[in-house]
């Protein structure tokens, strides 16, 4: 599994808007028939505050190579650098550690 972790303050437009296009991308996600399964997302906010992080798991390069060539995608990270403070978006590459069984 390859792991990433996306960073950025939220600065433009409203929350709103901004929940919803998250929706859509992750439905796109698990409407996709080559990515679905193949792909975890996860949108997490800081309470009362404007930091945003996105947890991203794919099962190998291949899906990641996939789910780079997607026009939802390219749409999403450009929107992404639209809301976030300054257009300033961090993506880091992580290593899961441990973690508890699936419920």
């Amino acid at each position: 599994m390859k792991h990433f972790m996306i960073r950025y303050r939220f600065a433009n437009g409203t929350t709103e808007a901004w929940h919803g296009e998250i929706a859509r991308f992750i439905a796109a996600l698990d409407n996709d028939p080559e990515l679905k399964g193949r792909i975890v997302y996860r949108c997490l906010k800081v309470r009362d505050d404007a930091s945003y992080f996105h947890l991203a798991s794919a099962a190998d390069d291949q899906a990641v190579k996939t789910l780079q060539q997607r026009d939802f995608f390219k749409h999403y990270t450009e929107r992404t650098r639209q809301v976030a403070e300054g257009g300033d978006v961090a993506v880091t590459p992580i290593d899961w550690i441990a973690e508890t069984a699936a419920a």
